[in-house]
């Protein structure tokens, strides 16, 4: 389990608008990884318009926004589309990343077990290292809570 104080795991990731993104390449930047179970779902949506809504806040400040989820590559650009999202969304379709990161967990619904992503979010600086760590995100008013945690990087 990843830890606040711990170098990030290194990922590669595709991205929607078939570009690429690397910790490699946020390497000087803040950012801002928040890792989400799925596309067009409510939790998700309202997740990603929010931090869409704070966008220029956080760019203001030298923050990258990341949402990853193991939706494919079209399906974000579909999602993003839908509801001008402004922030980029990144595939893990392999599951590499949500397992490095530990957000590949069982799940429980209506008492049926299975594995999915736990709303997380990651905050990175800019020489790669974890400040902050929130797990089983509550989406109302957490993209307020990442932006001020963000502007005391």
């Amino acid at each position: 389990m990843l830890e606040e104080g711990q170098k990030a795991p290194p990922f590669q990731l595709k991205t929607d608008g078939g570009g690429e993104i690397s910790l490699a390449s946020l390497k000087g930047n803040i950012a801002v990884v928040y890792f989400y179970p799925k596309d067009d779902t409510p939790g998700c949506t309202n997740e990603a318009i929010a931090f869409s809504g704070l966008k220029k806040q956080f760019d203001k400040y030298g923050a990258v926004l990341v949402g990853v989820s193991k939706d494919s590559v079209q399906r974000h650009n579909n999602f993003k589309k839908k509801y001008d999202l402004k922030i980029q969304l990144a595939s893990d379709e392999e599951g590499k990343m949500v397992s490095d990161y530990g957000v590949w967990v069982k799940k429980v619904n209506y008492g049926r077990e299975y594995m999915g992503i736990e709303r997380s979010t990651y905050l990175i600086d800019a020489k790669g290292v974890i400040r902050k760590i929130w797990r089983k995100v509550k989406v109302k008013g957490h993209a307020e809570q990442v932006l001020e945690a963000a502007m005391e990087l």
